[in-house]
């Protein structure tokens, strides 16, 4: 049978001469917990924001050839079609359209790099 971890750590915490340590060694694992949430949260954020200009530049150079063109938003909801399929939601005609947009407001990939660490994607989207 599996213990409850949380009632073995409230039933220790009880205990008189053990309550300081446990309350303390709780704090600083929930700390280490909160800290590694942050940190693989801002990494996961900036290979998207990454991911997001690179697709966004490569859609722009190899098939709008830096032009809007009818035939371009053609290819570009072909693109969504088939990406929503494989990736889901994430992927839609207007959100390729952000990531081209982005491509173009921001064409130096140093400069995104510099922003992404105080930006977030939904950020660069606010400022589309």
């Amino acid at each position: 049978m599996k213990q409850n971890p949380e009632k073995s750590t409230i039933e220790l915490a009880r205990s008189a001469s053990f309550a300081p340590e446990v309350s303390q060694l709780l704090g600083d694992i929930r700390q280490l917990i909160h800290d590694a949430q942050e940190k693989a949260a801002a990494a996961v954020n900036r290979e998207l924001t990454l991911m997001h200009w690179h697709i966004g530049a490569r859609i722009r150079k190899d098939v709008l050839g830096d032009e809007r063109a009818a035939y371009g938003e053609r290819i570009v909801q072909s693109l969504s079609g088939q990406l929503e399929k494989e990736y889901g939601r994430g992927f839609s005609t207007k959100t390729l359209r952000h990531m081209i947009q982005f491509a173009e407001i921001f064409p130096d990939l140093q400069i995104v790099s510099s922003l992404m660490r105080q930006l977030t994607w939904t950020h660069f989207i606010e400022l589309i």
